[in-house]
């Protein structure tokens, strides 16, 4: 039998999803050869995760297709060798190489290009594109000798590429020409809050103005740019990201209809003007009249292209343009109607400008919700979006389906309040009730299952909490027990990977990945694996493998603040602090213009450095024996205290001193969440000590010991675990009660909730930790002392660590120069960040250490 040739033109992401879904249907391997002339020298590649190119993903972890995949199916790839001519009566394709292919079938996968307006000085050396790998590299060289950056345009692309550059230091601006960004996707009100957040983050927003020049300095390169609102701009890079428009110049060449705005004309089942030819993705105008720029709706297409070359059913009639995603931090989510353009649609709005959080949703006149718009807080999202395409009657009241979930008479909708048809997974096209059928005809009984079954989440995987959702209660009615496993990568629970790492001696997440997970791992389990490491010893946190583990206030080992700044706080074990300690603390905080504040955990924060400030505050902290106080870690943060017998007539017992030797022995303890803790003298509690994770009270006798208390949004009053107990006693019951929890608490999971999860509750606690039940009292004892034997300060373990220091710097390549856009107004003779609308300025004096800080004033 003589093989037919598929010809595919483009081998991006649409392309490669052409590829898998044709390859899959009957006969497709057995009746077509396959050929794919790609114009980059590389396999398909994930585009939408581009932007974590900056932050360390690398090249092979984004890509979408390997050597495996091309042989396996027998594919004819050819990379960097794009078609440039097709002769539609020969039906040929000629290569850049020269090479003439014929085909039976031509898929057209093009994609689109970046649109640069044509203003003077685009082309200049600075300027920069964001499409492809090769792009991402090149801005990233160019920052290393830039200090402002812009980029032009204020949608997804553009505010994902700001904060590349935000992230590599350049003080950066947006440029827009609408009046807010991400315009096609937000309202007034969301693009507001957008603002908001992204200019409280220290980018500089400009709405309403477009490029009108770019000017260069005597070397050719960027120097400034002009803005239509009479802006000038002092910029040393610029990125365009105005949009895309269709690669459809090889069709129009050669015959083919073309929208009138651009994009191959196509049908329902993908088919262009010439039956042998197909067109799928951004270079193609779908049967409805658009372009669609984004994934899921070229995903759809290759499907429907695919079924159409081996006669099966399915078609193209148009695609859903929900978006979620996280662009510098901030939660945004668009789905359905969000602009409410149905006629006779009304909208529930609820905002929080103080938290930044703005929800729209667009209610039909037969109630059935439409679309909405999410911005700071788009938890809602992965049940909100597939009732909008439903177009089913609400499960609830709107308000209750926007309010936060602590709010009074607010109730959460989950999976179950999904029709079957209701669309969970738009990039792969996955209803809820194949997700269903995937657990009860397929028999798949965990999430990773049903996405090997379903492919659902494995796209751009804002479903996946839905889809956990739905998965656990099909389980449940069905009465089998979901997997508890951590995440995608590890079927173990937190628990369980300890006790792995404990009985192995695993000292590395790359081991542990290796032998007991699957894949790269996630923002799930690297910190929680990160915190198990470290809570066993696994050496100081930020060297090698360790630092890429780490939260983001752990990377810095001080607190990121509201406008870039950091916060330091030393530790002051019991609250106690000599003269000549707060002489050291007011030094530095006033040398450095640090705004200064008391603690609720009698402990003095210093806010407003710059990262590259650290290092010398350090530096004088240690030298006069402080230490850190670890206020940014999931570890122990205080030990409260009262004055105790010492100094009260009313106290029984040495608060203060017991409190120091608390602290000390648990400092640097890396937990599942924070610790906090407390010691009172006498029965009045003066320290608070029951709304702590574990909490003292001085008695006639000894001391009471309380654990499991909470503040916070959930407050929780600690219980007596134990009465009376000698000061011998105590410690060891709270080392072993601290063990207990860190072996067995789920991720960022506090004692409060562990607690009260813990099988037997406290009466198993005391079985344990008193009576030694389970017979592992030697064992917490042992990992106790291990800690207390192994600990160091991280701050003088950086000091003392050339390497080390090299990242707390503003600027990689100007390590000396202080980042411009963290800035500060005064505020009862003090300091504070600015807000964007506060410009103008003066400094402060010159520091005793570093450069001169900018201030900012109304």
């Amino acid at each position: 039998m003589v093989k037919k040739n598929l010809v595919l033109v483009g081998h991006g992401m649409v392309g490669q999803r052409f590829l898998e879904e044709f390859l899959a249907q009957p006969g497709a391997a057995r009746d077509w050869r396959v050929t794919v002339l790609a114009e980059e020298a590389r396999h398909a590649y994930d585009r939408v995760r581009l932007t974590s190119w900056f932050s360390g993903t690398s090249a092979e972890e984004l890509a979408l297709c390997g050597d495996s995949f091309v042989a396996e199916h027998g594919i004819d790839l050819r990379l960097g060798d794009p078609a440039v001519a097709v002769d539609r009566e020969r039906r040929t394709v000629t290569t850049g190489s020269g090479q003439l292919i014929g085909y039976d079938a031509l898929v057209l996968a093009t994609g689109s290009y970046p649109f640069v307006p044509p203003v003077p000085g685009h082309d200049a050396p600075g300027c920069h594109v964001y499409r492809t790998l090769e792009d991402v590299a090149a801005i990233k060289e160019g920052a290393t000798t830039a200090r402002v950056g812009a980029v032009v345009g204020g949608g997804l692309l553009g505010l994902e590429a700001a904060g590349a550059l935000r992230a590599m230091g350049l003080e950066t601006h947006v440029v827009e020409f609408a009046p807010r960004l991400m315009s096609l996707q937000v309202d007034d009100g969301g693009g507001a809050a957008l603002r908001r957040k992204i200019e409280e983050l220290g980018v500089v927003v400009h709405t309403g103005a477009g490029t009108q020049a770019i000017s260069t300095g005597a070397d050719g390169r960027v120097r400034a740019m002009s803005l239509s609102d009479g802006t000038e701009l002092a910029v040393d890079l610029v990125v365009f990201s105005a949009g895309v428009r269709p690669r459809d110049q090889l069709a129009r060449e050669c015959g083919l209809v073309v929208g009138e705005r651009g994009g191959i004309t196509v049908d329902e089942r993908c088919r262009t003007s010439d039956p042998h030819i197909l067109a799928i993705g951004e270079c193609a105008q779908a049967a409805d009249g658009r372009v669609y720029g984004l994934v899921a709706p070229g995903y759809a297409m290759a499907e429907a292209a695919a079924r159409e070359l081996t006669g099966e059913p399915g078609s193209f009639t148009g695609g859903d343009t929900s978006t979620k995603l996280k662009l510098l931090g901030v939660d945004v989510a668009s789905f359905g109607d969000a602009h409410g353009s149905t006629p006779g649609a009304l909208d529930v709005v609820y905002t929080d400008t103080r938290a930044g959080v703005y929800k729209k949703l667009v209610i039909g006149e037969d109630g059935a919700l439409l679309g909405g718009v999410l911005v700071g807080d788009a938890d809602a999202y992965s049940v909100l979006r597939p009732l909008a395409v439903s177009r089913r009657p609400l499960p609830a009241p709107p308000e209750q389906l926007l309010l936060p979930a602590s709010a009074a008479g607010s109730s959460a909708v989950g999976g179950a309040a999904l029709p079957d048809e209701a669309l969970v997974c738009s990039c792969h096209n996955v209803s809820k009730a194949a997700i269903r059928a995937a657990v009860t005809d397929q028999g798949c009984t965990s999430v990773r299952e049903v996405k090997a079954c379903t492919k659902a989440g494995t796209g751009c995987g804002s479903c996946v909490k839905l889809l956990g959702g739905i998965v656990e209660e099909e389980l449940a009615a069905t009465g089998v027990e979901l997997a508890p496993g951590l995440c995608e990568h590890f079927a173990h629970t937190r628990a369980e990977l300890y006790e792995i790492v404990r009985v192995k001696g695993i000292a590395s997440f790359s081991r542990l990945i290796d032998e007991h997970g699957t894949g790269e791992g996630c923002d799930i389990c690297k910190p929680v694996v990160a915190s198990i490491l470290a809570s066993l010893g696994n050496g100081y946190v930020l060297d090698g493998e360790q630092a890429a583990l780490q939260d983001t206030n752990d990377h810095h080992l001080a607190n990121l603040q509201r406008n870039g700044s950091y916060s330091v706080v030393p530790r002051i074990p019991g609250g106690e602090i000599t003269p000549d300690g707060l002489i050291t603390i007011g030094e530095i905080a006033r040398d450095f213009g640090l705004y200064t504040k008391i603690t609720g955990g009698q402990r003095i924060d210093m806010f407003g450095a710059r990262v590259d400030q650290l290092p010398q505050i350090w530096q004088r902290l240690v030298d006069a024996g402080f230490e850190s106080g670890h206020a940014y870690g999931k570890a122990l943060r205080t030990v409260k205290s009262c004055v105790g017998q010492t100094w009260c007539r009313y106290g029984v017992q040495d608060s203060v001193g017991l409190a120091i030797e608390l602290e000390l022995r648990y400092r640097g303890l890396r937990s599942p969440h924070k610790l906090k803790a407390a010691v009172s003298g006498c029965a009045r509690e003066c320290a608070e000590a029951q709304g702590k994770d574990f909490g003292v009270i001085a008695t006639a006798e000894g001391w009471n010991l309380y654990v499991g208390g909470n503040g916070g949004m959930t407050p929780r009053h600690a219980d007596l675990l134990a009465a009376d107990l000698d000061r011998e006693t105590l410690i060891r019951t709270i080392d072993r009660f601290l063990m207990f929890y860190i072996r067995t608490a789920d991720r960022l999971e506090r004692t409060a909730p562990w607690l009260e999860r813990l099988e037997g509750g406290l009466e198993h606690l005391r079985e344990v930790v008193l009576e030694d039940s389970l017979g592992i009292c030697a064992d917490l004892d042992e990992l106790m002392e291990r800690h207390v034997g192994t600990y160091q300060d991280e701050w003088a373990a950086t000091l003392a660590d050339p390497e080390r220091l090299r990242r707390f710097v503003s600027f990689v390549n100007a390590p000396g120069t202080p980042d411009p856009t963290v800035r500060f107004v005064p505020e009862r003779d003090q300091i504070r960040p600015a807000r964007p609308e506060e410009g103008g300025g003066h400094r402060v004096p010159a520091l005793v250490a570093g450069p001169e800080l900018e201030v900012r004033t109304r």
